[in-house]
């Protein structure tokens, strides 16, 4: 095999064309082979000569785009000093842009021998590894342009590639469940429909299945569980994995940009698929254990475990953090994604031991120029000491804010001394956000995520029913904050029905109406039920896919609706947080950009937010200098809102706010389904709202009579006298202009 020197930059297999470059980093390694397989599996072996700063590289010139490879790295085998070299093992290369196959679990791919850990197994594991793939990398974008839609205005789609597309009857059979499905017009046509700006995609990055998972039947279905932070998982690649899956995926992300679809990534670069000291060696151990991984200080044989997954990434050090930020740029730059959500996030901000947001990490995020330009998402949160970070990140991220789920949950299923919360979590949670100048589009807000109860399960289950994990239903999270309305799972009680068709409604209505960022899971709209598994990482399977034959469609119109009422007005995606002022009004003042009320229509006191037993209240906001545009672009102010919350079990009359509030209400929204586009009210009037229901008023607009564009009207209408200047006026003199002129001033505009 030919090769040439080559460079040490870039890391990974880089085809330019001609020939391609190789290039892994390992500082403690001693020797490196780069394999090469043919179809049908045979290896040759490339050693590398050439190492500049701990980087092994090579050019070969006749490796060309679908070349399948993976590399030998020799050193020496110490586990108990954190050294884990094995040439017997085929790693893969955590550069590759593309992998092919996937791990066939084998005794050959652990590195001691099942049963006596303190042993060395050197069987050779090429035969049960996948491989990295050469790829092509350059792609016809078609003038690709990405959305760039504001934080203010984007509604989040949380989606997983296979469980969306699986069932889909739009879809044709062969490519449901894969990229290409995620493209398809029918999928894109509901996506629109339904007000999404942004699709945010479960783990792409290549992932593993578990070994433990595969022995019961089952599989890594969620995903988080990395081996390849370059690659695009192989397995939802409709057409090959040879690097088919590339292109693929880049067409999902071209078509979504057509269709003013935004693309964000569900990162995990929290850990990887090794495990524990009791895991495989597949790829980071191999090639330099104590640089990718967090090792027990005086016992290197351990790793350092803040995910629950076994091990940690090592956010600590130079060449892992450049692992990270290449990455990032990979996927913004050649596969034009726009932006990520980062897996238990805490976790990288342990630069020594505590959560610190001023790590090195986050600085390289700041700094870069690329990466700080995308949409940054902290699932601020792992399971190590001080791990639960809401609202202490960076002011250039936003949060998945689980304060928000959990008030939200608790006051539509009437928990007590909820109210003051709720009103914080609805108004953009200021108070986590607010101290270090960020704004309310910090708060990603939502009420359900893949990682729990489906909507349609949180309103029709109390407890978890996950026996289909094989864990004897101890796995899961049990604190659910849910309500079942009196019967636990499926009922054919009308009430019962009508109750939980009303508090799926009065959720999604709370979530798209709050201040920051909604987002909506997918299925929720559509009713989607896991019959109550609140953990189905392992289920891929019709228990956790999308079932469109069974769409709840005046749900789906629902939430389509709410959708368009936060996009026609800003009143409900503001920039900055409420002041509330003048908290107390003289005669005259103009009013607070909010105000509080109880259902009397008195304005709340202070003492009225901790009685305790509230489970309604009514919130004014103001539209009065709260600008957006409507429908054809035009700059407008916005109205006044009033939203009506009822989270008891019984109706209760709401007082309408005086006439300075607005003379004349109309109701837009009503999640009972008694009220809506029914006659205006008047202001004091008093308005029934159903038990756990809400309601939405706007200040009512006569309708201005139509403009006449008629060829008459035109002729009849007056023409403006504009007289030229002086210094412009051309002869005839101004006196001469005809007597039919107006001899008032012109019109204006």
């Amino acid at each position: 095999m030919k090769t040439w020197p080559g460079t040490a930059y870039p890391l990974g297999a880089t085809f330019d064309g001609n020939g391609t470059n190789f290039a892994l980093y390992s500082e403690a390694a001693e020797k490196v082979e780069l394999c090469l397989f043919d179809s049908d599996l045979t290896e040759t072996r490339v050693e590398f000569t050439e190492v500049d700063a701990y980087v092994w590289h090579a050019y070969l010139p006749h490796v060309q785009p679908g070349q399948r490879y993976g590399y030998r790295v020799y050193g020496p085998y110490d586990p108990k000093s954190g050294l884990r070299f094995n040439p017997s093992k085929l790693l893969l290369d955590p550069y590759a842009k593309a992998t092919w196959g996937e791990i066939t679990w084998d005794q050959s791919l652990y590195a001691y021998n099942f049963g006596d850990p303190e042993s060395e197994n050197n069987d050779d594991s090429a035969q049960h590894m996948m491989h990295g793939v050469v790829i092509n990398p350059f792609f016809d974008w078609a003038g690709d342009r990405a959305p760039k839609t504001p934080y203010a205005d984007s509604v989040i789609y949380e989606a997983h590639v296979k469980g969306l597309t699986a069932l889909h009857p739009g879809i044709p059979e062969e490519i449901r469940g894969t990229y290409a499905a995620l493209a398809h017009p029918a999928l894109i046509e509901h996506l629109v429909k339904l007000g999404v700006t942004a699709i945010e995609l479960m783990p792409v990055h290549q992932f593993v299945n578990d070994s433990t998972l595969e022995e019961k039947g089952l599989s890594n279905y969620w995903g988080y569980n990395t081996i390849g932070f370059f690659a695009p998982h192989n397995s939802y690649a409709s057409t090959g994995d040879v690097g088919q899956q590339v292109q693929e995926f880049k067409g999902v992300v071209r078509a979504m940009h057509a269709a003013g679809i935004e693309v964000i990534l569900d990162v995990v670069y929290n850990h990887t698929a090794e495990g524990n000291h009791l895991g495989p060696t597949i790829s980071f151990k191999g090639i330099d254990n104590a640089a990718y991984y967090r090792l027990v200080d005086k016992t290197p044989e351990y790793y350092m475990d803040y995910t629950g997954t076994g091990n940690s990434f090592n956010a600590g050090n130079p060449h892992s953090l450049q692992l990270i930020m290449d990455s990032l740029r990979y996927w913004v730059i050649e596969m034009h994604v726009d932006g990520f959500r980062f897996d238990l996030a805490a976790a990288l901000a342990r630069e020594f031991y505590d959560v610190d947001k001023l790590s090195a990490f986050f600085e390289l995020v700041q700094q870069d120029p690329i990466v700080s330009q995308v949409k940054l998402i902290a699932e601020p949160w792992d399971v190590g000491p001080g791990g639960y970070q809401v609202g202490n990140f960076p002011p250039q991220w936003t949060e998945w804010n689980g304060k928000y789920r959990d008030t939200v949950r608790d006051f539509w299923r009437g928990e007590p001394s909820t109210l003051g919360e709720f009103a914080e979590r609805l108004t953009g949670s200021s108070d986590l956000y607010e101290h270090d100048g960020r704004r309310p589009v910090a708060s990603i807000n939502f009420v359900t995520a893949h990682d729990g109860f489906t909507l349609r399960d949180l309103v029709s289950y109390n407890y978890k029913h996950n026996t289909a994990n094989g864990e004897n239903n101890k796995d899961g999270a049990d604190d659910n904050r849910s309500y079942n309305g009196g019967v636990e799972g499926p009922s054919a009680d009308p009430k019962i029905v009508a109750l939980r068709a009303r508090q799926q409604r009065n959720f999604l209505a709370t979530l798209l109406l709050s201040q920051g960022v909604p987002m909506v899971l997918h299925g929720d709209e559509l009713g989607r039920t896991q019959e109550g598994n609140n953990n189905t990482y392992a289920q891929d399977s019709p228990l956790s896919w999308v079932h469109w034959d069974t769409a709840d469609q005046p749900l789906i119109d629902f939430t389509s609706a709410l959708a368009r009422l936060r996009k026609e007005h800003p009143t409900f995606r503001r920039s900055r947080f409420f002041d509330g002022r003048p908290a107390v009004r003289g005669e005259g003042e103009p009013l607070p950009d909010i105000v509080w009320l109880q259902p009397d229509g008195a304005v709340m006191a202070p003492g009225d937010w901790d009685s305790g037993f509230g489970r309604s209240i009514a919130v004014f906001l103001n539209g009065e200098g709260i600008h957006g545009r409507d429908a054809r672009g035009e700059r407008i102010t916005d109205l006044n809102f009033l939203i009506l919350f009822n989270a008891g079990d019984d109706p209760i009359d709401f007082t309408l706010p005086p006439e300075e509030y607005s003379s004349i209400w109309e109701i837009v929204v009503d999640t009972a389904g008694a009220s809506a586009d029914s006659a205006p009210r008047e202001a004091g009037a008093a308005i029934p709202v159903e038990g756990k229901s809400l309601m939405v008023l706007r200040a009512h607009t006569p309708a201005e009579a139509e403009a006449d564009h008629s060829v008459a009207a035109s002729l009849s209408a007056p023409v403006p006298l504009i007289v030229p200047s002086v210094a412009e006026a051309p002869a005839p003199p101004v006196e001469t202009i005809p007597a039919t002129a107006p001899t008032t001033d012109p019109p204006r505009a």
